[in-house]
């Protein structure tokens, strides 16, 4: 037999060894029959290190036996903001208080009261998207906030700024997630879970799972995520039936939807449509226009992770079906944005490639920061440039110079 030397011929190798066909394959990356096939032939080339590694995941092996000479760290590149909150969260953020112990002036009212005005901001910039003002802001509160608790007695302010720790490195985390650092947002999300903990507030402390989880859904870590999600959901669905307060229920809602688009990813499309099921009746018992602990669940955002859902599957159309029948304008510009980009996906599917490049430059106008720091944009931008023979349009070739696809 002769070794495969290619990467389409390896892809192709051990697909058919697993039993699988291009369409099956397409679906369990979320990509199309299409697409796979491309890749095969060597018609379009995958130099991603995230795209090899969900390929190589849904294949059963490590990408150093898919792509030999592409097997390294891929390196990366972040934003000045996301450096600063990756400062901010390495080390101990309040190293000097432990070390020459708690501050001489013990924080008065006013100034816990300020710190929680500035707390309060953080979650509007991180839905928002304006990630070059929430990093800086993230970065300065997480060790005062962390020196501020440690000159504290138990008690009931001790309680408090441990309340606004763990809704500070909650916003770091979805921050980081959006933007594809696990790394620095896992941690965000174990510090969070800690400083919950701390505060005694037991849904505080679900909230900080259900983070983990989204900062975990990656090709790399969807076996952690999906331990993570469901871990926070067995412990809330313990409580008695009828009696969650309707924050309970948004939790567990977006826990259900966090786990359909797990199952999505994973190809398994009976889960994700029982967990979508699930989200649905949380989500008409809570109703629109909340948004406890960052999570903007309700009717309108299960309807977007529907269309998300869909494309994850490789349903371009039942999608794009979808997305026709969604108002998302009462969501936050964050989300709306995260929508569009979806419709782009669905679009590129369908090779509908000026539509695509439409979605995306109507949400680059929404929220800039996200569209051009976010992975999933350069993974569709690369596609889309590979995808026209002739290089794309003179629009697209000018996101892909804002991305950073191009130099």
């Amino acid at each position: 037999m002769i070794e495969p030397s290619t990467l389409g011929e390896r892809l192709a190798f051990h697909r058919k060894r697993r039993g699988l066909s291009q369409v099956s394959l397409g679906r369990l990356i979320g990509r199309s029959e299409s697409w796979v096939s491309q890749v095969e032939r060597g018609v379009r080339t995958v130099d991603r290190m995230s795209v090899l590694a969900q390929v190589a995941e849904a294949l059963d092996i490590t990408v150093r036996e898919l792509a030999p000479d592409l097997a390294q760290d891929e390196p990366a590149e972040y934003s000045p903001y996301v450096l600063e909150l990756r400062r901010a969260l390495t080390g101990h953020p309040a190293l000097a208080s432990v070390l020459h112990g708690a501050r001489d002036r013990r924080p008065a009212s006013g100034d816990i009261e300020r710190l929680g005005a500035r707390v309060d901001a953080v979650w509007p910039l991180v839905h928002g998207a304006l990630y070059r003002e929430a990093g800086p802001l993230l970065f300065a509160l997480i060790p005062e906030l962390e020196t501020t608790v440690r000159a504290l007695p138990q008690g009931n302010d001790h309680a408090e700024v441990s309340r606004l720790a763990s809704t500070a490195y909650q916003a770091a985390a979805a921050l980081l997630a959006k933007l594809g650092d696990t790394e620095a947002g896992w941690i965000a999300s174990d510090r969070a879970l800690m400083a919950a903990e701390r505060a005694g507030d037991p849904l505080l402390v679900v909230a900080g799972q259900y983070r983990l989880a989204q900062v975990l859904m990656v090709p790399t870590h969807l076996g952690h995520a999906r331990f993570a999600a469901t871990a926070a959901l067995d412990a809330l669905e313990r409580l008695a039936p009828g009696r969650q307060p309707e924050a309970a229920v948004s939790l567990l809602g977006a826990l259900h939807l966090a786990l359909a688009v797990i199952a999505a990813r994973e190809g398994d499309r009976g889960s994700a449509g029982r967990h979508l099921e699930k989200a649905r009746d949380a989500a008409a018992l809570v109703g629109d226009g909340r948004n406890d602990f960052g999570t903007e669940f309700g009717p309108v955002n299960v309807r977007l992770h529907e269309v998300g859902i869909a494309v994850e599957l490789g349903d371009a159309g039942e999608a794009l079906d979808r997305a026709a029948q969604v108002d998302a304008s009462s969501l936050s510009a964050e989300r709306r944005a995260r929508f569009l980009i979806d419709c782009a996906r669905a679009y590129s599917q369908r090779r509908r490639f000026t539509e695509a490049v439409e979605r995306l430059l109507e949400a680059e106008e929404l929220t800039p920061d996200q569209v051009r720091d976010h992975p999933r944009v350069r993974e569709l931008v690369t596609d889309l440039l590979h995808s026209d023979g002739r290089g794309g349009s003179s629009e697209l070739r000018a996101l892909a110079l804002r991305v950073g696809i191009i130099a």
